[in-house]
Formats: C-alpha cells, sequence, structure tokens
C-alpha cells in the first residue's frame, strides 16, 4: 500500500471542504492534518512529502468528514487560542472570538488602575469582578491567569455566573486547567446571583447580542454552538437590557460595567443606557478593525 503524504492529504482535503462549502477550506485542512499527525499546521506545510502514518489519516478524514457538516474545527480540535492561551472548548459553550479579547484588556487596565490609584489597607476587601455569561470561562480565567503574572491576583475577587450548568462545567475545566480555579468562584444563575452579598466594582459581560431574524444567516459553525449564547432577541439587546435593570443594585457606587455588544449596535446601547439609567454614562471603545466592541456604563 503506496504511504499517504501530508502534501496529498492536504489536497485532499481542501477539496472535499471546497466542494462542502466551506469557508477556509485549505486552512481548515493544514489545522486538522497538524492536530492529527500532533504538530502545528506550519509544520505540515513545510514538509510536503512527510509521510503520514494510518492511524494519524484515518483521524483526519473522520475531522474531515465532522468538518464537511459545518462543526467548527475548535471543536474538533478541542481548544481554541484566547488572550495567548489554550482553552478546552466544545458543544457546551460559545468559541470564545478574538474581539473578545479586547475586553478582557480593558478589565485588566481597569483592575490595576483601581489596585494601584490608593495603598490599599491591611485587611481590605478584594476588589470584586463578575463575568455575567462565562460560557467557557475565557474572560475570567484570562482575566485571573494576566493578574496572577502580575502578583495582583490576591487583592481581586472573580465570580463567573452562567445560566447553564453544562456551561459552568467546562468554565470550571478550563478555571482548573489554567491553574486558578481557586481564584475565580463559579454560580449557576441567571445574569447575577440574588445572593450577592456586596456590589460589584467591575461587572463584565459578553452576552447573546445576535438579532433573532440574523441567527439564520450566520456561519454553518455557529449552528453547532449553544442558541442561548448567540440569539440576542428581536433587536439582539434584549438580554443586555436586562443586565443594564440591575446594575443600579449590582454595581459599586464608583463601579463600571464593561459589555462587549456588536459592531452595528454602537449608538443603540447609548440610547438604551440613557433611557434605562438615566444619570450614567456610557462610552464605547472599538476593536482593532475599528467597529464599536465594548461598552463602559458607569454613573456619570
Amino acid at each position: 500500500m503506496p504511504v499517504e503524504t501530508t502534501g496529498a492529504l492536504l489536497r485532499e482535503g481542501a477539496y472535499l471542504l471546497t466542494a462542502a462549502g466551506s469557508e477556509t477550506p485549505r486552512l481548515d485542512a493544514e489545522v486538522l492534518l497538524g492536530h492529527a499527525v500532533g504538530v502545528g499546521r506550519t509544520v505540515v506545510l513545510a514538509h510536503p512529502e512527510a509521510p503520514v502514518g494510518a492511524d494519524a489519516a484515518w483521524r483526519y478524514r473522520a475531522d474531515l468528514a465532522r468538518r464537511a457538516t459545518g462543526e467548527p474545527v475548535a471543536y474538533l480540535r478541542g481548544i481554541k487560542d484566547f488572550y495567548g492561551l489554550a482553552f478546552e472548548v466544545d458543544a457546551r459553550a460559545l468559541i470564545p472570538r478574538p474581539e473578545t479579547e479586547l475586553l478582557v484588556e480593558l478589565a485588566h487596565v481597569e483592575v490595576m488602575r483601581r489596585l494601584g490609584s490608593v495603598a490599599r489597607p491591611v485587611g481590605a476587601l478584594p476588589l470584586r469582578v463578575v463575568d455575567v455569561g462565562t460560557g467557557s470561562g475565557a474572560i475570567a480565567v484570562a482575566l485571573a491567569v494576566k493578574l496572577r503574572r502580575l502578583s495582583a491576583l490576591e487583592a481581586v475577587e472573580i465570580l463567573a455566573v452562567d445560566i447553564s450548568p453544562d456551561a459552568l462545567g467546562l468554565a470550571r475545566e478550563n478555571a482548573v486547567g489554567h491553574a486558578v480555579a481557586d481564584r475565580v468562584a463559579f454560580v449557576e444563575a441567571d445574569l447575577l446571583p440574588a445572593e450577592a452579598r456586596l456590589p460589584f466594582d467591575l461587572v463584565l459581560a459578553n452576552l447573546p447580542y445576535v438579532r433573532t431574524e440574523v441567527m439564520a444567516m450566520l456561519p454553518r459553525a455557529t449552528s453547532f454552538e449553544p442558541v442561548l449564547a448567540l440569539d440576542g432577541g428581536p433587536d439582539g439587546l434584549a438580554v443586555i437590557e436586562r443586565l443594564l435593570d440591575l446594575l443600579p443594585s449590582a454595581l459599586a457606587a464608583d463601579g463600571v460595567a464593561l459589555l462587549e455588544i456588536g459592531a452595528d449596535q454602537g449608538d443603540a446601547i447609548v440610547e438604551r443606557v440613557g433611557a434605562r439609567l438615566p444619570g450614567w454614562a456610557c462610552l464605547v471603545d472599538a476593536d482593532l478593525a475599528g467597529q464599536p466592541r465594548v461598552a463602559r456604563i458607569a454613573r456619570a
């Protein structure tokens, strides 16, 4: 039986995925072959004549078949890179998007500003941060890891909340995997836990913001992700508006909420904050593509 090579398998995979309608057939084939062989895609590309064993070729073709149905590559690999970290991902939660890294970075800056602005007395209460709708735990865990590297995590208390027990299970696994499970607490609740004993200094949220009518037009891969994590209602802001209504009691007097929004919702979120939170301020930060991405909300 002739030995199969990486180059031949890549051509086979790209052809199959092109016929199946994949948006990025060649890239998908490269990533999946690298995953099957146990190397990065750059290694696969650099050695087109390298032989591929029968077991690896079988795993590759099995993943190609699943990808041809539209299943996301991240689910097939079981991991997704986010904020420089590898997160476990599966159908229990939304796959972390690169745009959400801005939310983590803004949260990190806000936490460090607060910790560094005034010398904290011995015995001071920790800074309270909540990640609402945590999903895979990407935001809470990435922030915790960043703060730990800066020796600031001991001064912060992070709570991760989700309505889905399955998503929370995945988030806990990621916290364990990144050695921050002892610094991030997980609670099952609809938006915010009713029993929260103190208001939060920082509220973070990447809630569903896709308009219901747009759901059917999303890339096929998103059909494998939880609808609960994507569908934001008729105007995409239904869930976010519910959180806005909770902020007066959930947010400390000088607290800040950082909420991810859709690229077409910059003006809408400012209008909603003005209507639902009179006297509050709302500024919108753009992502690297120049699109509205994170709404910063606080008492004026």
